[in-house]
């Protein structure tokens, strides 16, 4: 975020009133911003030079402020007051207005047709009879600086250049020219230079060579003329010395050079209010006029009102928060965004002024709700949605191939996106333009020019380093490359790529060879055509001819790997031979390194939902469970569903990383949608719920989890009826035997009542680790007892040491699994923060 220094004492005196540092902290946390330091002059020069060079330097408190970076009417002393003081409801947001000259025309600036080839677009405006003192003018010279720094992009969008407008003399011509053309005396200099002096000048300027590139290889550059031919300056490098401003300056010329047209826009509209308060009349800007070269003309500054609306339930949805249609347009107001209630419902009609160009949307105006209203004040409330994290698949493929390689005896590397031209075209024997490498349009060095598109030249370089170590060298890195791709919104996509080399005295290609069939293994892809992987003779600058192979997976082409040439080696500075290996990790799992996913996709293959047409019913046909007993209890009692939330606490899904037929069995046995009580329960519940039409697709269930129904007791006398083996020929039952049937079942159901209900327990033993050595573990173990539960009874404990004079206590318990689980346990003792770091089940067995 930029950060604007303003002076306290001058501050407070802006603001009528003298904070703490502590209030003043607290009044930048509730405007959103952050008091980021406290200094003065001398102690900035003092860290930055020394001591020796402070002792002149001022001993004024400075207060260092971080802005948002899309709040550009808070970059100046000006803006920061005026936001603060209608915040705080001492004064109303300023009207601003643009006006017309008192008398004659209004000043003029002619866009001739070469600064198309440049920089096409200029706006202008006048800041007329206006007083400067030494902290305004100040601060108007700084604004300039942090908005080329912000949103002029270090003036390749929008340069900015102000002069005194009693020194010139419209109308103005902004046109180009070829740099032997243009002669004047640039600001704060003595003497005159040509466009192309001036380069060689600046070359070493500290401040103004980072701007150079913008126009240095241009056939010509821009320049602004007055009606005598008296150059304004030369955007976007440097003003004329001719027309500079001073404390004495009292019309201000402004104009804004540029390659978009909307950000000169906005820039004008900022520096024009940010300081038209010092005028005359406050708050008005003196219009100007500007011709293109196809004749249409334009009034700057725009300072265009426009009104958005919206409504009060919005606002209080995305917040969080319950206020009333008018409180929330006084909310607003606080924020410089003028609002008042409509009348129509819950809508308000909000007017966004010229110096809020950061708000473009609906939620940005909800945002500036939030801040008036005080993050501090919004009710803290638990998520409706409940979601469980899953790890990129790619990154875990990343993560398991990095464990294995490296117990293959290969270090991994970790070295820079960026490298130079050379690295990857010169040096591996091809042409840039070959590469598809994406450039950075103004690199700070020769080593970082490009995006690399392959990882062999890091992995070289990183030999190179290191070639006194002991042989063989064997190193790998797993990283991304970039490559220019037109089908992009950005023109480039990020691969994720395997490279390994092997440096010794012999070039020990049967090594790298080794290693490639061991990652193939890892990514169960066997060996053969077809749907295995194989490797053919190829052709490539960077391997030694007949050395080389292309390595193809299920018909397609990943990579390549063989023993590198000679030239090649001896480009990166090594001396010895070297095989190399690089393939593309991406087709293994058919995904991209930008493919954003919804759930968890197995490395093998991608389950391809089959998602209903247009027109098909949504429906779904309510499911009967057959059995609703599970192994974790059963589904029509509470201590099962606990059971079954408690398990889905941290899973997503029953089985594995993606939903299966073990789900949907599970979701059967549900007579009904859980209560919100059970939040991870219901979580998974909904979401199974939407695979009902592909459910039939899922794979299947690797263990049950349903337990099948028991048959009644109706059923098993219905089929006994029908094969009777031991029963007489008479179908017919005499009364006598079937009373003492009846009586036997009476006295079996007697005994079975009088049975006491078999109950679900379990063994657990558990770690209970103290914060350090000086922790009173008989006190701990006396809160951990403590603990009592309906179903828990604690058993033996112990004392086992850790190390380094600490000890963990190791407790027992038998729990009932329907009344207890182990993340009530774990929650109950963590509570005692003051004893226990953290709990861990050490064992847990089913009695």
């Amino acid at each position: 975020m930029p950060t604007v220094g303003v002076k306290r004492d001058l501050l407070f005196k802006a603001l009528g009133k003298t904070y703490t540092d502590e209030e003043f902290d607290e009044l930048c946390f509730e405007y959103g911003l952050e008091l980021d330091e406290i200094t003065s002059e001398k102690e900035i020069i003092s860290k930055e030079q020394g001591s020796c060079k402070s002792s002149d330097a001022s001993d004024i408190i400075l207060y260092k402020i971080d802005v948002p970076a899309n709040r550009y009417d808070l970059l100046c002393l000006e803006g920061l007051v005026r936001g603060l003081q209608v915040f705080k409801n001492k004064r109303e947001a300023p009207r601003y207005r643009r006006v017309s000259p008192i008398s004659g025309e209004p000043q003029r600036l002619v866009i001739t047709k070469e600064t198309a080839a440049v920089r096409p677009h200029a706006v202008a405006a006048v800041l007329r009879n206006i007083t400067f003192t030494q902290e305004s003018y100040d601060s108007f010279i700084e604004l300039q600086e942090k908005l080329h720094q912000n949103i002029c992009r270090k003036r390749s969008l929008v340069a900015i250049g102000t002069h005194d407008l009693d020194t010139i003399s419209g109308p103005f011509t902004y046109t180009a020219k070829p740099p032997a053309d243009i002669s004047f005396k640039p600001l704060n200099q003595t003497k005159e230079y040509t466009a192309t002096q001036l380069m060689s000048l600046y070359k070493t300027d500290s401040h103004l060579r980072h701007y150079l590139h913008i126009i240095e290889d241009k056939p010509v550059y821009p320049i602004i003329y007055d009606s005598n031919g008296v150059v304004l300056s030369m955007p976007p490098i440097i003003n004329g010395d001719h027309s500079k401003i001073s404390l004495k300056t009292r019309n201000v010329f402004i104009e804004c050079t540029a390659t978009d047209l909307t950000k000169a826009k906005i820039v004008l509209d900022m520096m024009v209010t940010m300081f038209s308060e010092y005028c005359a009349q406050p708050f008005t800007v003196e219009e100007a006029e500007v011709v293109y070269p196809d004749g249409k003309t334009c009034l700057y500054p725009e300072l265009a009102y426009r009104k958005e609306k919206l409504s009060a339930e919005f606002i209080n949805r995305k917040v969080g928060i319950n206020e009333s249609t008018e409180r929330i347009a006084q909310l607003l107001t606080r924020m410089c965004l003028l609002s008042q209630a409509t009348g129509v419902g819950d809508e308000i009609e909000v007017e966004i002024p010229p110096t809020r160009s950061d708000v473009i949307h609906s939620c940005d105006i909800m945002e500036d709700a939030a801040v008036a209203y005080g993050f501090n004040n919004i009710t803290r409330t638990t998520p409706h949605t409940y979601t469980v994290a899953n790890q990129l698949p790619l990154n875990k493929l990343t993560e398991l191939l990095r464990l294995d390689l490296a117990a293959a005896g290969f270090t991994e590397a970790l070295n820079f996106a960026l490298c130079s031209e050379e690295d990857i075209a010169d040096k591996l024997g091809k042409k840039i333009s070959e590469t598809r490498a994406a450039h950075i349009s103004n690199p700070k060095t020769a080593e970082f020019q490009v995006a690399r598109t392959m990882l062999l030249p890091g992995l070289l370089k990183t030999i190179a380093a290191n070639r006194k170590m002991p042989l063989p060298l064997k190193l790998f890195e797993i990283s991304d490359v970039v490559l220019k791709d037109e089908t992009k919104d950005v023109g480039a996509r990020n691969s994720r790529r395997f490279g390994a080399v092997y440096y010794n005295k012999s070039p020990g290609f049967e090594v790298i060879h080794g290693l490639l069939d061991r990652t193939m293994q890892l990514l169960e892809v066997k060996a053969g055509r077809g749907e295995g992987y194989n490797i053919q003779a190829a052709e490539d600058s960077i391997f030694f001819p007949g050395r080389c192979a292309e390595i193809f997976v299920r018909g397609k082409s990943v990579g390549h790997l063989g023993v590198l040439h000679p030239d090649v080696i001896n480009r990166f500075e090594l001396t010895m031979p070297c095989s190399a290996l690089e393939i593309d990790l991406e087709p293994f799992l058919g995904l991209t390194a930008e493919t954003l996913l919804t759930h968890d996709v197995p490395m093998q293959e991608t389950i391809k939902h089959q998602f209903q047409t247009h027109g098909e019913s949504r429906q779904v046909a309510p499911h009967h469970p057959l059995s609703t007993k599970t192994t974790f209890g059963d589904m029509n009692t509470q201590g099962g569903l606990k059971a079954l939330n408690d398990f889905l606490a941290n899973k997503s899904y029953i089985e594995g990383f993606v939903a299966s037929q073990a789900d949907t069995a599970m979701f059967d046995a549900i007579p009904s949608p859980p209560s919100q009580s059970f939040c991870h329960l219901q979580r998974w519940y909904n979401h199974i719920k939407s695979f009902q039409l592909e459910r039939a697709h899922l794979p299947p269930a690797k263990s049950q989890f349903v337990l099948p129904p028991i048959p009644s007791a109706s059923t098993n006398a219905t089929a006994d009826s029908d094969i009777d083996l031991f029963g007489s020929d008479d179908e017919a039952e005499s009364s006598e035997a079937a009373r003492i049937r009846e009586q036997r079942l009476a006295e079996y159901a007697s005994k079975k009542s009088k049975k006491p209900a078999l109950v679900a327990k379990s063994s657990i033993l558990l770690d209970v680790k103290p914060w350090d050595d000086e922790t009173d573990m008989a006190r701990m173990e006396e809160c951990v007892r403590s603990i009592s539960m309906d179903g828990l009874l604690w058993g033996q404990s112990k004392l086992v040491p850790v190390g380094y004079g600490i000890r963990k206590l190791q407790i027992g318990c038998v729990v009932e699994d329907d009344k207890v689980g182990t993340d009530l346990l774990e929650e109950a003792i963590t509570t005692f923060e003051e004893y226990v770091q953290s709990v861990d089940v050490a064992a847990f067995n089913k009695i």
